[in-house]
């Protein structure tokens, strides 16, 4: 299968693509997605088989107007239209009921619930507007590997397994979206952070459920995609490192002793510190810019993933604010967390 590269003058037949049930990658704010349309089983079974995604992971519908999810869920309630009005378009996705039938039955991986987000860029809403129904857009990535926030990182992955990808150029968040469960008996519970943070949904909708555990166990069904399974790894094995510079020097040391070459992802002092230990170096921004972390933290593990090193030391974060999300995404990348 060649793989086609579709841009803005080319989006019609990127949606007539999807229309006839192919599978076409596609650019978000958060990450590029995967996409299919959403009643589809064939289609959306060509997105499990294309990621190799265990079939218990459910998918996110992706929309583009507040309508489109009115029309598919059994109760739209005022937290979500409040929700939706401060953050939509934007990197929220929104747990909730959706209508029997409506979708198809590995959307939800078997579970009663469905998760809608609309994206915010320009190609991708005219794309759905275009192809006149929800899609579905995970991560268009090979299941474990980290999530493209690049046309050529979805080619780098899928090159070949997938109808085409829509160029809408580097993403600006680079982390995926907070995922936002109303449908919990005990009250609103982020199952997955993102750069919406906990504090940005409660001025909205008042306190939420905390929620310390993102993961489930083996024997149950993640309720959002991330909860589960190992996510974001490159092939060689990544350390998360979170202290001051003697504790880098400390383990750079070690390593360096035991004839590792070393990869170095961190802010611009920790890159200057230790350029010249390192094989090869990606910086994060200034020290302390958790938005530059998020939004450069896949293409980092991708590019030295192509390295000769042999391991990848990886700047960690404080879990505060965006830092949750961060290292929501860092640890499941890891080997190990040292600190």
């Amino acid at each position: 299968m060649k793989t086609e590269i579709y841009q803005k003058d080319s989006l019609e037949q990127a949606a007539k693509q999807l229309q006839q049930e192919e599978v076409v990658a596609f650019p978000t704010e958060t990450v590029y997605g995967l996409g299919a349309i959403a009643s589809s089983q064939t289609a959306v079974e060509r997105v499990y088989k294309a990621k190799g995604r265990p079939s218990d992971n459910p998918l996110i519908v992706h929309v583009s107007s507040v309508e489109q999810v009115i029309d598919s869920v059994t109760d739209f309630p005022e937290m979500a239209q409040k929700l939706a009005d401060s953050f939509w378009p934007g990197p929220l996705t929104i747990i909730l009921h959706p209508k029997e039938n409506l979708f198809a039955k590995a959307v939800s991986a078997g579970l009663p619930t469905a998760s809608f987000r609309m994206p915010n860029h320009p190609l991708t809403l005219e794309l759905i507007e275009r192809v006149g129904e929800p899609i579905v857009g995970p991560s268009a990535n090979k299941s474990t590997r980290p999530s493209p926030t690049s046309a050529q990182h979805v080619l780098d992955d899928l090159d070949g397994l997938i109808s085409g990808v829509v160029d809408g150029g580097v993403t600006s968040v680079g982390v995926e979206s907070t995922v936002l469960d109303l449908t919990s008996p005990y009250g609103p519970v982020i199952l997955r952070p993102g750069v919406i943070t906990k504090e940005e949904i409660e001025a909205v909708i008042g306190k939420i459920v905390d929620k310390d555990d993102l993961t489930v166990s083996e024997a149950e069904k993640p309720k959002a995609p991330g909860m589960k399974y190992r996510h974001y790894s490159p092939v060689k094995p990544v350390v998360a490192i979170a202290g001051e510079q003697a504790l880098w020097q400390k383990e750079m040391d070690q390593l360096v002793a035991k004839g590792e070459k070393i990869a170095l992802m961190a802010n611009t002092e920790l890159v200057a510190a230790f350029k010249d230990v390192a094989s090869a170096t990606y910086t994060l921004g200034e020290p302390g810019d958790i938005t530059a972390m998020n939004r450069l933290l896949f293409d980092g593990l991708r590019v030295l993933d192509k390295s000769d090193s042999d391991i990848i030391l990886v700047e960690a974060s404080p879990k505060v604010g965006q830092g949750l999300a961060y290292m929501n995404r860092l640890e499941k990348a890891a080997v190990e967390y040292i600190q």
